[in-house]
């Protein structure tokens, strides 16, 4: 695997400039510009068994590129709360959400239910609408003529920091 130096600006949600102490932490913001080094792997890791082929790399990694398949459709959003932590989206990760998906059955969909915005697995079965929950606290609910209802959108990615 090869890794390679690279300077890039880092900027808070609000656009100004941070700078980052040697531990990785956020200092406080900045008005001064400045930079930190971000470490780009090319390559694949085995989470396994080490893998025997080091000597194949892959170009440089544009997340844009990667998870982003139609720019001016695509948006993110932050999670909060805990009824999808069965389908890996935890309180706080970042959702990469697709407007111009069809929603369709299984999906997990960002939607608008009775004037509230609710991520669930989009269910269809015997001619009925449900939004379900990954996680067994919480119930299934029906999307009903009475509802409210509209699809946002298809989550298509899901930003879930380790540390």
């Amino acid at each position: 695997m090869r890794i390679e130096k690279r300077e890039e600006k880092a900027y808070d949600r609000q656009g100004d400039m941070m700078k980052r102490q040697k531990n990785g932490k956020k200092a406080s913001p900045s008005v001064n510009p400045g930079a930190f080094r971000v470490l780009q792997a090319q390559g694949t890791v085995s989470a396994g068994f080490p893998s025997p082929a080091e000597d194949y790399t892959e170009g440089p990694l544009d997340l844009n590129a990667y998870l982003i398949r139609h720019p001016a459709a695509t948006f993110f959003v932050r999670v909060q709360g805990d009824s999808m932590i069965k389908a890996g989206i935890h309180s706080g990760d970042l959702l990469i959400v697709d407007r111009s998906l069809e929603a369709s059955h299984n999906n997990i969909i960002l939607a608008v239910l009775n004037g509230e915005f609710t991520v669930k697995r989009l269910i269809k079965s015997k001619g009925r609408l449900f939004l379900a929950p990954e996680n067994p606290e919480y119930s299934s609910l029906e999307i009903t003529e009475e509802s409210h209802f509209e699809v946002w959108g298809v989550v298509t990615a899901v930003i879930h920091e380790v540390l």
